[in-house]
């Protein structure tokens, strides 16, 4: 559920462009259309066919879940499905899935939905769980609460300021592109948590030339350091695998590479 949910199509077109901090001008230009014309839309004076819709959610880069609520709006069908993994439509994206997840071993990844929730994990995620609350482990896992609250991760990211403000911004930007007041409610919370006092060193551990921010955990074995990418599907046309995403943990550091390799079973 996202929080613009609008009552016209001139709304949701409206609110598409001003996500984009876009002009009416300069929103035509990007589509292609002339300025009147997007303007007679927004305010409903023309009504736009389902290309129209369609090719403007594409040129401003708006979500599939986003996409089939507009069409709604305009009086046409959904124009992407909305499946679970378990779907047997599915199944080929969720062999990939897995297969991506199990051949970053031992290195620890994980896949999110959009309002992160872990969705699954491979092997090498469940050691770095030591200490971890059960109820924070009780599905629906909850990826940024996990890490940040003081009964999960926190207490043992050496970085945690540092950390947490990085995960924040990422949210932030989620927001200010989806709207969804879930992921609102989420901020809201998590903001009540307080790095500061678990923070076990002041040092920066990272220059500013640092190529990205390392997540520092501490485990049963020793300190272990690691970068983070996020991958997604490529031209997905179902709502959940467009918002599906796979967050993998690299070594940032060769002790933490050797750790891990020889922790392998």
């Amino acid at each position: 559920m996202t929080q613009s949910v609008a009552n016209s199509i001139g709304e949701h077109l409206r609110s598409w462009r001003e996500r984009h901090r876009l002009s009416q001008l300069h929103c035509a230009l990007e589509a292609n259309i002339s300025q009147r014309h997007l303007s007679f839309l927004e305010t409903g004076r023309s009504r736009p066919s389902r290309d129209m819709v369609i090719h403007l959610a594409t040129r401003l880069n708006v979500p599939l879940r986003d996409r089939n609520a507009a069409l709604l709006a305009a009086g046409f069908a959904p124009a992407y499905s909305e499946r679970d993994l378990d779907d047997p439509e599915m199944a080929a994206a969720h062999a990939a899935l897995r297969m991506i997840l199990k051949g970053h071993e031992p290195f620890p990844a994980l896949a999110i939905d959009r309002h992160w929730h872990l969705i699954e994990a491979n092997a090498a995620i469940d050691p770095l769980m030591a200490g971890v609350r059960p109820d924070l482990l009780v599905p629906p896992v909850n990826v940024l609460r996990l890490s940040l609250h003081p009964a999960g991760l926190a207490p043992r990211i050496e970085n945690l300021r540092e950390w947490r403000m990085h995960l924040l911004q990422r949210l932030d930007r989620q927001i200010a592109t989806t709207r969804d007041v879930v992921l609102v409610r989420l901020r809201e919370e998590l903001v009540t948590y307080s790095g500061d006092q678990t923070d076990s060193d002041e040092r920066t551990h990272d220059s500013p030339a640092s190529v990205a921010v390392p997540l520092r955990l501490r485990t049963t074995d020793g300190t272990v350091s690691f970068i983070s990418t996020t991958t997604v599907f490529g031209t997905p046309r179902d709502v959940m695998l467009s918002e599906l995403a796979i967050e993998a943990f690299f070594p940032a550091d060769p002790e933490t590479a050797a750790m891990l390799a020889n922790a392998r079973p």
